[in-house]
């Protein structure tokens, strides 16, 4: 298979006709070879327009909801950033590229093998490993400017609000609304004010936490 041919088809075929315009996101998403953070019987769906199961209710979304996702967060060079759940490496290595630094979570073992091996493969100097229970976030090195999960979301730990940034700091992430139907959300922080607005529908079977609590401000 063609690797380089599928991805810079991905970017004019997925990216570009569905409201992507960052020059740099187009850039990262050519340069980034998401075949490498795929186990070899996965690697031909990589620039599919397909979800990417990895584990139990959790992998790659489709390559348009993860540029939608970074698009609408805003991300600047300047920018310390958590990213949740960081599976192999792929969206981690996408988000380093375009900020500061970044801080990524991940606590399946199998997972987090590999995304040690990944980021240490690619010398990703701004990249810091956190196994941690990926409903706490990283408190120690908060606040952050932006904090970004990727797998949809179910009954948000709303204590990871208080990890943001108060100057405007921003939540990006896939919120589940039913089994298939999911919305991309961003809420901003503004000092103790937290705004959220609906940016685009997502459709996915991934799932993220289980637990009983509501995402209320």
């Amino acid at each position: 298979m063609n690797f380089e041919k599928a991805r810079n088809t991905m970017v004019e075929n997925q990216l570009r006709p569905n409201k992507i315009t960052d020059p740099r996101i187009f850039s990262a998403f050519k340069e980034i070879k998401k075949e490498l953070f795929l186990q070899n019987d996965k690697q031909s769906l990589a620039y599919s327009d397909v979800d990417i199961n990895l584990v139990k209710k959790r992998g790659y979304l489709k390559n348009l909801h993860i540029a939608q996702l970074i698009q609408n967060s805003n991300i600047t060079k300047k920018d310390k950033v958590l990213h949740i759940g960081g599976l192999t490496g792929y969206v981690t290595s996408i988000l380093s590229k375009l900020s500061n630094y970044v801080f990524v979570i991940e606590n399946e073992e199998d997972l987090l093998i590999k995304l040690k091996t990944n980021i240490s493969k690619l010398k990703l100097t701004n990249v810091r490993i956190i196994n941690n229970d990926l409903k706490l976030g990283d408190e120690v090195n908060s606040p952050y400017d932006l904090i970004f999960i990727d797998c949809p979301v179910i009954n948000f730990p709303n204590q990871i609000l208080d990890q943001l940034n108060p100057n405007l700091g921003r939540l990006l992430m896939i919120e589940k609304i039913d089994f298939d139907l999911a919305k991309g959300i961003r809420t901003i922080r503004n000092k103790k004010n937290y705004s959220k607005e609906i940016l685009f529908d997502a459709f996915s079977k991934f799932q993220l936490y289980q637990n009983n609590k509501e995402f209320v401000f």
